[in-house]
């Protein structure tokens, strides 16, 4: 076919029009969603699942696993985050599927749905990598349970999960995503390859991220119960009007440390992935610390672990700021008669604690250090630990649940 400049000045005019008139309704559309957004309403820090952690037989190569989630906020369209961060292999999805739950490892398969990725029912997860399903309409209740359902491919020894799950999964051999009950499955306490659920949400609704080691994670508290402080506290948000819209991701990792050290990759490592990437996080709690105190070998070495923990909380800080997101200063719990307890940690204790109250660097603080400690200075109180005087028990987490000001959290647009 042949052109002449008139010819090819009408059809470039006419793409023009078109590629106006597309970009006309993406305009529209983008004014459109300004009222609506992602919101987390659930999430685990992913982590190496160390050997102890693996799934027992008969393991998830081309089986099914049945994890159990409690959400905070609810929605009606719902996607999900999977992780393969710490492979070295592709991940394998063949099947992926939603439900409620009715009663322990029972589902509801009326509300059963599947998850697609760009359409399709299975995907390849890439080594170090994450992946979000496709939108799906589903109806979440606020507050509830949610079971998801994986049928695997082949999987390798480097899995992605989050051990501290303090929920019970169920394993079962082949594909067993029709089966309502898993009977007779296998259980384990710990989620795999999960990571995090959105819901499309208006534009008054929000998250709040807990960054934080064992304490968040729920060290202490009680399998199945969902009576972490982080569950308290997110259900208070719920039934409070003014703060009924606020999501929470519980970002604890058990043994996790601000610096260097510990378990999982240290705070400021996985700060960007689980933090700043969550959707719809306005603010942010630090609860983290005791381990780098913990980990300090001699006298000489607590300036300098007072020093780094001090540099991190401010790069955190500038960090969510710079994404709007405010940072509110939680304080270490105390310690003392713990196998933490020397005078060197009780003095570095003592004054990152004090940055943490009197620095101004942070937006709000929230005490915690001072709701549990007791009469005798550096000992939480007796009968709110889990035997260690370190960690709270159910007790304990209750009261810490329980006393954090919800004013900080009121949506005001």
């Amino acid at each position: 076919m042949k052109f002449n400049i008139s010819t090819l000045h009408w059809r470039l005019c006419k793409m023009g029009l078109i590629f106006s008139f597309l970009a006309g309704c993406a305009t529209a559309k983008q004014v459109e969603d300004k009222s609506r957004k992602w919101i987390g309403t659930w999430a685990a820090a992913p982590q190496l699942v160390e050997s102890r952690n693996m799934p027992p037989e008969p393991g998830l190569s081309m089986n099914t696993i049945r994890q159990i989630v409690r959400v905070s906020i609810g929605g009606n369209t719902i996607r999900i985050r999977f992780s393969n961060d710490f492979g070295v292999n592709p991940l394998i999805l063949k099947s992926v599927s939603v439900s409620s739950v009715s009663d322990s490892s029972k589902i509801d398969l009326q509300t059963r749905r599947f998850l697609t990725f760009n359409g399709k029912e299975s995907v390849s997860v890439p080594a170090g990598s994450e992946i979000y399903s496709d939108t799906l309409a589903f109806s979440l209740k606020q507050n509830s349970k949610l079971a998801i359902d994986i049928n695997y491919g082949e999987t390798f020894q480097q899995l992605t999960g989050h051990p501290g799950s303090r929920t019970t999964s169920y394993i079962l051999e082949g594909n067993q995503l029709d089966n309502p009950d898993f009977k007779d499955a296998v259980k384990t306490d710990h989620w795999y390859t999960i990571m995090g659920i959105d819901v499309w949400g208006s534009e008054k609704t929000s998250a709040v991220a807990i960054l934080g080691n064992s304490i968040t994670d729920g060290r202490g508290s009680g399998t199945n119960r969902q009576n972490r402080w982080p569950d308290i506290f997110s259900q208070r948000l719920l039934e409070n009007p003014s703060t009924s819209n606020v999501g929470v991701l519980n970002l604890g990792i058990g043994g996790n440390c601000v610096v260097k050290g510990g378990l999982g990759p240290t705070a400021l490592e996985r700060f960007d992935r689980d933090v700043l990437s969550q959707s719809g996080v306005k603010w942010l709690i630090i609860l983290e610390g005791i381990n780098d105190i913990g980990g300090i070998r001699k006298e000489e070495g607590a300036a300098q672990t007072v020093r780094n923990l001090i540099d991190a909380y401010l790069l955190m800080i500038g960090k969510a700021h710079a994404k709007g997101i405010k940072v509110y200063g939680a304080t270490i719990l105390p310690f003392a008669r713990s196998y933490y307890d020397t005078p060197f940690r009780q003095q570095a204790w003592k004054k990152v604690n004090e940055w943490i109250r009197t620095s101004g660097k942070f937006d709000a603080v929230i005490d915690f250090a001072k709701l549990m400690e007791s009469s005798e200075p550096g000992v939480i109180h007796p009968g709110m630990h889990d035997n260690d005087h370190l960690h709270p028990n159910e007790a304990g987490y209750r009261k810490m649940g329980e006393s954090v000001d919800l004013e900080l959290f009121e949506n005001k647009h």
